[in-house]
C-alpha cells in the first residue's frame, strides 16, 4: 500500500511529534515498541490519500438518492469525454450513518509507466492531483526545455519546495504522481507579462484515480473531508437558532450548518480575511442558503465589552448564540495527501495561545445551555487533548458532551483527562487501521478508517 516515503518534517518536528505519541500514558498503557509502531504508520499514511472521495450532498435541496443518481450520470458524461483508455467505475456509494454523505472510491496506487518528460510540481499541487485534480498552470514549476500542447509528460511534486521556477530539469526530492498531456506550451506557463492561468496538464492515467470535481453538479455536491462533514452534525443546530462559526472560511462547515438548520435561523461566519469572506457568500449562495451572513472580523475580539452593541455585525454583546463552532487555525498535521511540511517546530507549536484566545471568545459569545464545538484538523497532543484539559479547568461552566455520531476512535492519552472523558472525544487517527485498510473491501467498511487526522470536542455551557 506504500507507494511514496513517508511524510518528510524537520527533524525537531518528527520528534515533537514522537514525544507526543511515546508519551508516558500512552507507553504505560500500551507498551513503548507499539506506541513507535502506530507513530511509523501515522509518517506513513499521511503521505497518502485516502481510499475514497468523500462528498457532501445537499440535501436542503434534494433527496440524497436523486443527488447519486445524478452524480453518477455527470461523471460517467466526464468518463466519455476523457481520452483515457481505462474506464473509471463510478461505484457511488451512501454512507450508512451521515444522510448527508455520498462516498466514491478512489483507484489506487495504480501501475503507471513512467515517461521521458518531465513536469514538476509544487508540493500542494502534487497532493490536489493525488486527490483527482488536473495540473493548473499557477503549479508548475519546471518543464521539458522544448514543451509544447499535447506533449505526453510524467508529472513530478517537489517535496522540499527546491525546484527553481522555470527550470528544465530538477534532481532533487520528488515523487511521481501520474501521466498527463499538456496544454499549453511552456513559453506559456512561464510567460513574465501575464501570469498563465487555466489547465496546464491535463492528468490521464494518474497514480491515483478518482473523479474531477470541477464544475460538476454545483449547488447540489461539495467536497468535503468525512470528519469536517461529522463536525456539523456532532454541533447539532437546529431550525431557529442562531449560530456563530468563528473561523468560517472557505465555508464548507458554514454551508452544512445552515442546510442541517433547513436554512431556518441565522448562522454568522467570521474570517479576518476578506477575499475568504466573499468565497463564504459565493459558496453561501451556490447552495441557495439564505440564513448565512458572514462578516471580515477577528474572532478573538468578537465579544462586545462596552454598552449594548446596536450594530448587526461584530462586536456580539456576551451570550449572542445558541451554538459556536471554533474549527479553530492549527498547524494542519492530519491533512492527507501530505508528503512534506517544511515548517519549524516553532510554526507547528504556534497556534496554541491563538486558539485560547478563541476560546476565551467563544466560552463569552456562548449562551448558557449552549452548545460549544472545537474541531481542528491535526494531529499533535497540544491541539487538542491538552487544549480540552486547559479549557476545562480554566472554564468551570464548561462539561465534555458525547458526540453523535462517534465515528472516530477516543482521545489519546497523555493530556490528563480521564477514560470518561477521552472516550467521549472524537479523534479521527487512520494510523490505527492502516496496515488494515483493503480498498477492496465495501466503501461503508472503510471510509470511517481511512480519514485525514482530525479531533472533535464538544461543551456544554451550563
Amino acid at each position: 500500500m506504500s507507494v511514496f516515503p513517508r511524510i518528510s518534517l524537520k527533524p525537531e518536528v518528527t520528534e515533537y511529534l514522537r514525544s507526543a505519541f511515546l508519551n508516558k500514558e500512552v507507553s504505560a498503557a500500551g507498551g513503548l515498541q507499539e506506541a513507535e509502531c502506530r507513530f511509523q504508520k501515522l509518517l506513513a499514511c499521511l503521505s497518502h490519500p485516502p481510499s475514497y472521495t468523500c462528498v457532501r450532498a445537499s440535501t436542503h435541496l434534494a433527496p440524497l438518492e436523486d443527488i447519486g443518481l445524478r452524480l453518477t450520470e455527470e461523471l460517467r458524461k466526464q468518463q466519455k469525454c476523457s481520452s483515457s483508455a481505462e474506464e473509471l467505475s463510478v461505484g457511488i456509494a451512501p454512507h450508512p450513518r451521515l444522510a448527508d454523505v455520498l462516498l466514491l472510491p478512489v483507484d489506487g496506487p495504480r501501475p503507471v509507466e513512467r515517461l521521458s518528460s518531465e513536469v514538476v510540481v509544487g508540493a500542494q499541487c502534487g497532493s490536489a492531483v493525488l486527490r483527482g485534480a488536473h495540473v493548473f498552470a499557477p503549479g508548475i514549476v519546471g518543464s521539458p526545455k522544448y514543451m509544447k500542447a499535447g506533449d505526453p509528460v510524467s508529472v513530478f511534486s517537489d517535496l522540499e519546495g527546491r525546484c527553481t521556477r522555470g527550470a528544465t530539469g530538477f534532481q532533487g526530492n520528488k515523487v511521481f504522481v501520474g501521466n498527463g498531456v499538456a496544454q499549453m506550451d511552456r513559453s506559456a506557463i512561464f510567460a513574465t507579462d501575464t501570469p498563465a492561468r487555466g489547465v496546464g496538464v491535463r492528468m490521464v492515467d494518474p497514480l491515483y484515480q478518482s473523479p474531477s470535481f470541477d464544475g460538476v453538479l454545483p449547488g447540489m455536491v461539495f467536497l468535503q473531508n468525512l470528519p469536517s462533514v461529522v463536525v456539523g452534525h456532532v454541533l447539532g443546530p437546529r431550525p431557529g437558532e442562531r449560530i456563530l462559526d468563528m473561523c468560517a472560511a472557505p465555508g464548507g462547515k458554514t454551508c452544512h450548518i445552515a442546510a442541517l438548520m433547513g436554512d431556518k435561523g441565522e448562522v454568522v461566519a467570521l474570517d479576518r480575511i476578506r477575499n475568504k469572506i466573499d468565497h463564504i457568500r459565493q459558496n453561501a449562495q451556490m447552495l441557495s442558503l439564505q440564513s448565512i451572513k458572514a462578516y471580515c472580523f477577528n474572532s478573538t475580539q468578537a465579544v462586545s465589552d462596552g454598552p449594548t452593541h446596536q450594530a448587526e455585525g461584530p462586536p456580539f454583546p456576551p451570550e449572542s448564540f445558541d451554538r459556536v463552532l471554533l474549527d479553530a487555525p492549527c498547524s494542519g498535521l492530519g491533512q492527507r495527501p501530505n508528503m512534506a511540511c517544511t515548517w519549524s517546530l516553532k510554526e507547528v507549536s504556534s497556534y496554541q495561545p491563538l486558539q485560547r484566545k478563541l476560546f476565551h471568545a467563544a466560552v463569552r459569545l456562548l449562551k448558557k445551555g449552549g452548545v460549544l464545538v472545537y474541531s481542528t484538523c491535526t494531529i499533535t497532543l497540544a491541539e487538542n487533548e491538552e487544549q480540552v484539559a486547559w479549557a476545562l479547568g480554566a472554564f468551570p461552566c464548561l462539561t465534555l458532551q458525547p458526540q453523535e455520531p462517534h465515528i472516530g476512535a477516543e482521545g489519546m492519552l497523555g493530556a490528563g483527562l480521564s477514560p470518561e472523558q477521552l472516550r467521549v472525544l472524537q479523534r479521527f487517527s487512520p494510523e490505527l487501521s492502516w496496515d488494515q485498510i483493503e480498498t477492496t473491501a465495501p466503501l461503508a467498511c472503510r471510509a470511517d478508517r481511512d480519514t485525514i487526522g482530525f479531533f472533535i470536542a464538544k461543551f456544554l455551557k451550563t
